[in-house]
C-alpha cells in the first residue's frame, strides 16, 4: 500500500468518525435538518430496537422531533467506534460499516431520569458530497428509568 492510499484512508476514518460525532450532536441539539441532512438521499434509519419506527431520514427525523419533546436534556455518547472500510485490493473503497456502543442519558422536565444503552450500526456510503449514512439500525441492551418514567 502506498502512503498516498494510507492517507486516502486515515480521511476516510476522520470523516466518518466526525459524521457518526455530527449524527449524536444532531440528536442531542434537536436539529433535524441536519439530522437529514447527514444521510444519503435514499438512506433510512430503524429503531425499532428501541421501541421506535423505521423508515426514510426524513420520515424518523419527524418521530424523533416528536419523541425527543419528552427529554428537553439529552446526551448521547457514541463509543467504543470499529470501522470497517469497503477493500478493493488494498484501495479503500466507497463503502463503509461502523458498529458503535452508545450511552444515551435523558432527563424529562420533572427531573426524571432515563437511561439507556446498546449499538448502533450505520451503514455508509461515500458520494460525490462526502461520505453520508446509508443506514442506521438501534440495538437497544438495556434501559433504567426513574419517577414517573418508571411506572411507564
Amino acid at each position: 500500500m502506498t502512503q498516498r492510499v494510507d492517507l486516502a484512508t486515515v480521511m476516510d476514518r476522520l470523516t466518518i468518525d466526525d459524521l457518526i460525532t455530527s449524527y449524536a450532536v444532531a440528536v442531542d441539539d434537536a436539529d433535524w435538518a441536519a439530522y437529514r441532512a447527514l444521510f444519503a438521499e435514499d438512506g433510512r434509519a430503524d429503531y425499532r430496537g428501541s421501541g421506535g419506527i423505521e423508515g426514510s431520514a426524513a420520515e424518523v427525523a419527524d418521530w424523533l422531533a416528536e419523541a425527543m419533546r419528552l427529554f428537553p436534556v439529552r446526551q448521547h455518547l457514541i463509543v467504543n467506534r470499529r470501522l470497517r472500510l469497503q477493500d478493493l485490493g488494498g484501495y479503500p473503497g466507497d463503502q463503509a460499516e461502523m458498529q458503535a456502543d452508545y450511552v444515551n442519558p435523558m432527563r424529562v422536565d420533572s427531573g426524571d431520569d432515563f437511561v439507556s444503552g446498546g449499538r448502533y450500526a450505520f451503514g455508509l456510503r461515500r458520494l460525490d458530497a462526502g461520505w453520508r449514512l446509508s443506514s442506521v439500525v438501534i440495538h437497544e441492551k438495556w434501559r433504567r428509568a426513574t419517577g414517573a418514567l418508571a411506572d411507564s
